[in-house]
Formats: structure tokens, sequence, C-alpha cells
């Protein structure tokens, strides 16, 4: 059986950086290719080329073939037109328009007049999405589906386009549990269509039930090619991060003390804000110094929104201790100035400011370090921005690099630099390591004990249940924005955090 599409001896450079070297990828029809590796590693480079957006280097040696025969890929548009399409992390879906609209956005069918044919447009939508199982009316606004729902309408777009070869990036990464059942099923109809997934994931359980072969990439480069059934995940981590998996979840000392350093009582929202978030009332909870005190729950069961009320970023009652001492928390700003950092769930829009450099980005927290009338002290901001740098292990060419062109797991660490830069009291990291590889996850896991250790009170807020188990100290259990568990960690497991979480025993994943 011959591969519809291989990629050979493909290399990427960009200004100081080795993207790609001589990668090889193939790909079948009717198959579930796994692109693992680190953030870093190459993959989204290498799917950019396959997708037209960049053009590999013209070296005489990288060839793009379809049925045998060689492509040049000009753009996305010409990728599509060859079969290839690609779903983001970041959905592209025009909240204001309806299903059958994005679905077929720019290429609407056409009466003989030039009008568009929304009889047609509709019977197609509905089609689609009958034939990928997917129960949802295309007259709907995109605006009013969740965010599992807009994921399935990208697939659905994906189909229109007669994709052969559909590449998936991170797809679960903002899904709840039962939204990546229904993903999962999907992929496995897509297969069964004859139709080619490339599955870019960093859940490594997710590579394990949905894929056929796995692709490594490391440092640019293609480590090995292995069908599934052969790997197990020792050896799969192995190949991405050339270290063992026991390194990953290591944390075997309790840096607690005795001392409380945050206590809430009765912590209320004024107004329920939305239909679609908990209402949270009555939460009372402590932070030890050097603790690390996980808070754990389904999607939406309101430990985001706790986190935010505690820092200022809507109304609130109840009382907030810090340090012993009452404190009035108002907005952001009170919560920084009293010692509170917050590394938000989603680094891209909340945690930095894309197109500004990562020294840039780093001082935003505490720029009047570095101002003296109205003056930024350039060469103290770029000195201490190196430190960081240096410290955390952030790989960059230089700190006037844009955050943008970083990794996910750099980003990240870019993040967590700013605030700790600022030495602050209790530090909330909420979901520190989604969409980050495992081997960068090893990476903030350490810096996260390191900063217990040097007394810092630490608040986790994680969907990653052995993530949860393992750097908990205590754990806090969230449902319907109640606390509706607490937990040592003597005495979590698994199945406790699922009952407190679902109200009933379950083995599913939180």
């Amino acid at each position: 059986m011959k591969p519809f599409l291989q990629m050979l001896h493909i290399s990427k450079t960009f200004p100081g950086v080795k993207a790609l070297k001589n990668v090889n990828l193939e790909i079948f029809q009717g198959e579930v290719l796994a692109l693992a590796g680190e953030n870093g590693a190459g993959k989204s480079t290498l799917m950019k080329i396959l997708t037209g957006v960049y053009e590999p280097d013209q070296d005489g040696q990288g060839k793009i073939l379809i049925n045998g025969e060689e492509v040049q890929i000009k753009d996305p548009i010409h990728a599509r037109q060859l079969g290839i399409s690609i779903i983001y992390q970041e959905l592209t879906t025009a909240q204001n328009l309806t299903v059958a609209e994005n679905i077929f956005l720019a290429k609407e069918p056409r009466l003989k007049l030039g009008f568009i044919d929304r009889k047609k447009m509709f019977e197609d939508s509905k089609k689609i999405l009958k034939d990928l199982n997917m129960n949802i009316d295309p007259s709907t606004y995109v605006s009013e589906l969740s965010i599992g729902q807009q994921q399935m309408i990208e697939i659905a777009k994906a189909i229109s386009y007669d994709s052969k070869v559909i590449v998936m990036d991170e797809p679960t990464a903002s899904l709840s549990h039962q939204e990546t059942r229904t993903l999962m099923e999907m992929v496995k109809e897509l297969r069964r269509q004859n139709i080619a997934i490339v599955y870019i994931s960093h859940r490594l359980e997710e590579i394990f039930e949905i894929s056929d072969r796995i692709t490594v990439l490391r440092d640019g480069e293609t480590v090995a090619t292995m069908n599934t059934a052969e790997v197990t995940t020792e050896l799969l981590v192995k190949k991405m991060v050339d270290r063992d998996l026991s390194e990953i979840y290591s944390k075997s000392e309790s840096y607690a003390t005795d001392e409380v350093i945050l206590d809430v009582k009765n912590l209320t929202q004024v107004k329920k804000r939305s239909a679609h978030k908990a209402y949270i009332e009555n939460i009372s909870f402590k932070l030890h110094r050097g603790e690390i005190l996980g808070f754990s729950g389904l999607v939406g069961a309101g430990r985001t929104e706790i986190m935010e009320l505690l820092f200022g970023m809507h109304p609130q009652q109840g009382e907030i201790y810090l340090d012993g001492e009452s404190v009035k928390i108002k907005t952001p700003s009170d919560a920084i100035e009293k010692g509170i950092g917050f590394v938000t769930e989603d680094r891209k829009q909340l945690g930095l400011v894309l197109n500004m450099t990562v020294r840039e980005n780093f001082s935003l927290t505490h720029l009047d370090k570095f101002a003296r009338f109205d003056f930024v002290n350039r060469k103290d901001e770029t000195k201490e921005t190196q430190q960081y740098i240096e410290t955390l292990g952030i790989k960059t060419p230089s700190t006037e690099q844009q955050v943008v062109n970083l990794s996910g797991g750099n980003q990240q660490k870019v993040v967590i630099a700013k605030w700790v830069a600022r030495n602050p009291k209790v530090l909330i990291v909420d979901e520190p390591t989604r969409g980050i590889d495992i081997g960068a996850k090893a990476e903030v896991h350490a810096l996260l004990i390191r900063l217990a250790r040097q007394g810092m009170g630490i608040i986790m807020i994680s969907s990653d249940l052995p993530e949860v188990l393992a750097m908990s100290d205590r754990i806090m259990v969230i449902r319907e924005g109640k606390i509706t568990g607490e937990f040592t960690r003597q005495e979590a497991d698994q199945e406790r955090i699922i009952q407190a979480a679902t109200g009933q025993k379950s083995h599913a994943a939180v």
C-alpha cells in the first residue's frame, strides 16, 4: 500500500533557528497518524509547511508528494484544493454567523444571478452534519454553541472541502470529558470514511486510543515512526524527551508549614454573571506557607471563577486574610499590591501580549521597578529578563524575541516568570501545563516545587488528575460552585476525587 502523502527531507530555517532538519513523514488514507513531540520539536512548523502557511527551505532536497506526484503547495487555499485541511487549537469560527454559513464560508453555493443559494447551503450542511453524527441545526448561530460543538463545526468545514487529509492540532485542549469522547468517535468515523487524520496532542492517552501509527519529532528531526500497538507509554516519552516517565510527576516531598498565609471565608460572588457558569457561594479554605493546594473538578465546576473572585476580577463578598491581616480586594491591582499573582488559564488572551517581546512581557507586572521619571531603564530590564530566561530555562534566541514565536511551553514560562519576579506571597496557577508537552510539563512542575520550597503558597487548578494527585499537598474538589471534598495527600486517590467532582462513583477522568 502506497502512502497518499509524503513529506521527504523537509527543512526549515528561521533567523537564528533551524526549526526542521531533514524531516520525513508519510500519511496513508484511512489512518490516524499521531504526531508527537515536545513544544518546539517542530510539529507546528511541519504542519504549516504541509498546509501552505510556510515554504520549506529551497535546498533542492525537500519534496512533498501526493499519490506519488511532487507538488508545490503555494498557500492554504492551494492546500485545501489539494485535499489538505487543518483545524487549529484556537478556533476560527465566525461567532455572528450560522453553522451553515460557517461551514460554507467563502465558498457558498450560488444561484444563476450570483445570489447565495441558502436552501442548498442549509441542505448540504445538514447532510455533512448527519454524516458526522452531529445533531446540530444548521441555522443555529455559532455563538450559541459550546466550545466542543464549535470544534465539531471546524471539522464539518474541513469535510466540506472534500479533504483527504485533516490535521487536528490539540483538538481537545479546551474540551470537557464528554466533548472529548464525542470528538474521539468523530475521528473514528472519519477514518471509516477513508480520510487520513494527523493528530497532534500532548495527551498521551488520546494518542494511544485513537492513532494507528506515531511519528515522533525531537529538536526538529524525525526520531521514529512506530505502530501504536507496539509502543508503550514509557517508550514514547523516552523518544519524545529523552528522559524517563518517572521524572514527569516527581514531587515526593512536601514543603507545607503550619503557618496560614491565606485564609478565605465565605467568598461569594455578588451576582450571577452567566447562565453557563457556576454560581460561587460561601467558599472557605486556607492555604499554608510552602503548600501546593490543588483545586480539582469538572470543566465548568467553578474553579477558575473562584480564583477570579479572589483576584478581584469580579465583585465579591466575604473575608480574605493574608498573613493574618484582613484585606479588601476589589480589583486585580489590589490583589497584586497585596501579594497575589495569577497565571491565567488562557495565556495567549489573558497572560501575554503576543506581539511584544519576551522582555516587554516579563516586566509588565513590575515595570515601575525599571522606570524613573517615566523612562524605562532598558539595560536593567534586559539584565533581569535574561536572568529569568536562564533560571527557568526559557528557550528563546534573545530577550527581544516576540513571544508569539515561542513554543507553548516557553510562553507559559514567560507568564510564570513575570509573576515570580514580583515575589508574591500567593501564586495562583490555572491549568499551568495545558497545551504544553510532557518535557515542559516536568520543568513547570519543578519550578512550582522550587517556589513552594522557598515559602510561596501555590494554588494550582488542573484538569489533569495525575498532575493534581502528584503535585498537591492538599486537594479541594469543586462541583457546581461549591466545595464538595477536601483531601490530604495521603487520603486522595482518583476514585475519591471523581466521586466528589461528579457526585457519583465513576472511573471517567475529570
